[in-house]
């Protein structure tokens, strides 16, 4: 039976959805991408507010929700659940790397004391000093969590086609993508991902670079949010710390239902 506290989570996260209230700014032009039947990755789910969108727009998507946290998975379920779409959104209790395995789940705890659950990521251990480089904290939690790579995961499940993956898991997404190759060289999905080019250098030895030039070496053009115009970009700004950017690659272009990002991919 579920917690008190993951009631109270899901509860919040249940009637935001319902308002359509706190949602990112990029989650309305999901509906410029999804549209039929799609198969979505949703990465990094927390309590699955993309999961519920993509559920909206497209009412026969299928859905795979991962979310390494314990405790917010068991939100992540019970909030899909009151919403009825369980059917459709399969949540699975791991982070996603480029190999599986097990990691560290490290979970700053925020100056107001309050665990900063949007903010954890996965380590090989548990790291020295400050939590992360980009975020002020008084301390951290860990959790041990089991980790999937994409590619072996999509084939022990049987699943020969993902049209659409949403990433967001604070600088992991390098490796993450590094076990989705496969994926991307044979699906071209649209991906809406989030970077944080400073996690990425000093939590990762990764790079944001890194991250947007295996997208382009494979053809995909990038685009971002500028206020509330969408922009084509060739690289991330160098000045935030994480933003979204979306990837869509010109041979699906043609079948991307009429809005804003069929507009820009035919120009």
């Amino acid at each position: 039976m579920a917690s008190l506290r993951v009631l109270g989570h899901a509860f919040r996260a249940w009637r935001r959805n319902l308002r359509w209230a706190k949602h990112e700014p990029e989650t309305p032009y999901l509906a410029d991408l999804l549209s039929g039947s799609p198969v979505c990755l949703h990465v990094g789910a927390s309590d699955g507010r993309h999961s519920y969108v993509m559920t909206q727009v497209a009412p026969k998507a299928r859905i795979y929700a991962f979310e390494p946290s314990a405790f917010t998975f068991e939100v992540l379920k019970t909030c899909m659940a009151w919403h009825g779409i369980g059917g459709q959104v399969t949540p699975v209790h791991a982070a996603v790397a480029d190999a599986p395995g097990e990691l560290l789940l490290v979970t700053p705890k925020k100056t107001s004391g309050r665990m900063g659950r949007a903010y954890a990521f996965v380590a090989e251990a548990a790291p020295k000093g400050a939590a992360r480089p980009d975020l002020q904290d008084m301390g951290l939690e860990l959790q041990p969590t089991p980790v999937v790579a994409l590619d072996a995961f999509c084939a022990e499940r049987g699943i020969d086609h993902v049209d659409f993956i949403r990433m967001d898991i604070e600088g992991a997404e390098q490796k993450a993508l590094e076990g989705a190759l496969k994926i991307l060289d044979r699906d071209r999905p649209h991906v809406l991902i989030e970077i944080h080019p400073l996690m990425l250098k000093d939590r990762f030895g990764g790079s944001a670079q890194a991250v947007v030039e295996m997208f382009q070496s494979r053809g995909y053009r990038m685009f971002a949010l500028n206020g509330d115009r969408l922009e084509e970009r060739a690289e991330v700004d160098p000045d935030l710390p994480w933003k979204d950017y979306f990837f869509i690659h010109p041979s699906r272009a043609s079948g991307l239902p009429d809005g804003v990002f069929k507009a820009r991919m035919a120009a």
